[in-house]
Order: C-alpha cells, then structure tokens, then sequence
C-alpha cells in the first residue's frame, strides 16, 4: 500500500487498475469518464500496458474482448450513453467467460437498470459494485478485477461525475504482477489439435456435418452458463452498510455518491433525536435482500433516495417483500449539462425530505 496522495477520482481509479494488474485499457471520450481514458493513458505505457483512444465504444469493447481472450487484464469503461453500445459484447462475453473490469462513469443514476439488469441478449447477470467515494474505489477495483477472474465474467463498477471529479487522499494497493491464465487463447495450443477455444457458443468445436456427434451441443453449453451464472451470485457475498438503532422508524436506503449526502443527512437528524437509519447497499449484484429485510424488520416505513425516476426501490421492494410501506424521496437531479452534478445533493434539502417523511409516519 502506498502512502496517501491526494488524487482526483479519474486518476486513482487509474493508478488502482493499473496496480490491479491491468494492462490493457481501451474507450472512447464522454464526460464524466473521458478523466479515466485521460489517466490510463497516461499511466499504462509506463508499466508495459497499451490504453487505446477507440472510435467508439463499439470499437473498445471489440479490442477488450481481443486482449481478454489472450489472458491480458483488460478493463474498458463509459457512460450509460456509450454503454449501450457495449451491451450485445458484455452479455457474450459472459457466455465466452471472458473477465473484463467495466467502469460506468454514470450521468446521475439513470443507469441503475441498464447496469443491474443489462440490456443484451441471453440469461446473464454481472456483479455490481457501487462504491460511495474515491476511496472505496480504489478498493473495490482491486475486488472487480479478483471476482471477474475468480468468476470469469465482466464485472460492473458504478460510478459517477462525484466519483470522478472529486478529489480525495488515496492509499493505492501494492502492485500485482498479472499471470497469464491456463485457458488463455495465446497461440500455445495452436496445431496440437487440442487448440484452446474462447466463443460465445461453446467451448467444443463443431465438426462440419457432424454436429452434436462431434460432441458440439449449445443447449449444454447454455445450461453450464446458467448454472455458472448462481453459483457466481450464490458464491458473492452481498455487501452493505448500515447505522441503525433499536429505535428506527424510518430507513433510509441510498447508494454511490449520493449516499454519502444521505448517510450526512441521517446522522445529524439522529443527533436531534429523529428515529431514523440509513443503509446503502454495496453491491447491487448481487442485491444484499436479505440484510435490507432484517433492517426493516420494525421499521414504520422505509425511504429509497436516488437520482433519477425511481428504479432501485424496485429492488428495495422486493427485499422488505411488504413488511413496511416502501417510499420514494428521490428524483432526477441534474446540470444544465446532463453531466449528473445534482442539486439536490444537499444535506439540508436531503434532512427536510427525511423529515417530512418521518413527520408523516408519526401521523399515521
């Protein structure tokens, strides 16, 4: 671990990747992720790593998917905008097993079911982590790139501008010096006639003419990839955190940047005697259901806080499973940009919304 620094989000989350291991880096410019391709660029060359500026996203994904197959620590990253474009790559890329470190320098929170749920094809699922600042970054970027080996699987870290822009005194992990994988497609095994396969559709060859009797069968191969798929969500611990108290009226469920300002919010209205708790969950896949139930066991209500319409008090509401009304306190907050700086992230605007939820619940 190295001494503290005081680095910008952008550059931490660089400096993080490239001491994670990773040695190949590829995107394409948008506000608030273009700082990473910026810092990555300028850090990768220098421990024997390539960053590539693509000409899209489409291009970035294709040349992730390149040096992952060969067993390089690929990372790529964007916007939700330019995430989209990635989607039919990041869901065949789960059927290749192929791990890859995906950065969704997001605009506000718009993005929470794009990110959780994906927008490709096929039956797949990433894990999520959606880190509250710098430095939990920096940490989770290590854990990204251990569970998208360790799973073989892109794996999702959600970010935003905050997370981005905000400058925070860092510690970065001691370097590791990445090892090729056993299954990587290197040219090792080329014209032994036991030549490694990397394919969205299996990993037996199909013979021309022969098909299921040369052993190939896509039905198997999906069920493995279901199969993999729960044991990767069962074999991840969901993470939360939590500050509740034996008198909790009220929960407040936050996540990323923005909770944070919640988690503020919450704790002075504790100090002035309000009965109120805050959880955030850390990973969002797999969602932490079991534990946000156990919080709002006792609860008069619970409160979801995010930027944008409402989407992650879906998953809140399937966790507390109608043991307490579920209510949203949130909405879209944004810059004449679109760049996801809100303001509403604000602890006296955040205590009044808590307030007058709580005033309302004592009424009941």
């Amino acid at each position: 671990m190295s001494a503290p620094r005081f680095m910008a989000g952008s550059d931490a989350l660089a400096a993080a990747m490239v001491a994670a291991g990773c040695r190949f880096f590829a995107g394409y410019p948008m506000t608030p992720f273009t700082g990473v391709l910026e810092a990555m660029a300028q850090r990768l060359p220098g421990a024997g790593g390539v960053c590539m500026n693509a000409e899209s996203e489409l291009e970035a994904i294709g040349m992730c998917w390149g040096a992952a197959a060969i067993g390089a620590r690929a990372a790529t990253g964007s916007t939700g905008q330019g995430l989209a474009l990635m989607q039919e790559s990041l869901a065949e890329m789960t059927s290749a097993r192929l791990p890859l470190v995906v950065l969704n320098m997001a605009r506000g929170q718009g993005d929470y079911f794009q990110t959780t749920r994906g927008g490709g094809h096929g039956d797949y699922r990433l894990p999520v982590l959606a880190p509250v600042d710098v430095s939990e970054a920096v940490t989770h970027v290590s854990l990204a790139f251990g569970w998208a080996e360790a799973w073989r699987t892109p794996v999702m870290l959600f970010g935003d501008y905050y997370l981005a822009h905000t400058h925070r005194s860092v510690s970065i992990p001691a370097p590791e010096e990445p090892v090729t994988p056993a299954w990587a497609v290197d040219g090792r095994s080329g014209g032994t006639g036991r030549a490694r396969l990397i394919s969205p559709l299996g990993t037996v060859k199909q013979r021309d003419g022969q098909g299921a009797q040369a052993g190939y069968d896509l039905a198997v191969h999906y069920r493995a990839c279901a199969d993999r798929t729960r044991a990767m969500l069962d074999g991840i611990a969901p993470r939360i955190e939590a500050e509740t108290g034996g008198d909790t009226a009220v929960l407040v469920v936050a996540y990323g940047s923005p909770a944070a300002y919640v988690r503020a919010a919450v704790r002075e209205l504790r100090a002035e005697g309000l009965p109120v708790g805050y959880a955030r969950p850390v990973t969002l896949v797999p969602f932490p259901y079991g534990a946000l139930a156990r919080l709002a066991r006792g609860c008069r209500a619970v409160a979801v806080y995010e930027n944008n319409s409402g989407q992650a008090v879906d998953d809140v509401r399937l966790a507390v499973d109608g043991q307490v009304p579920v209510e949203f306190i949130g909405g879209l907050s944004m810059d004449p940009s679109g760049f996801g700086i809100a303001p509403d992230l604000d602890v006296t605007h955040l205590k009044e919304r808590i307030m007058q939820l709580v005033g309302r619940v004592a009424a009941r």
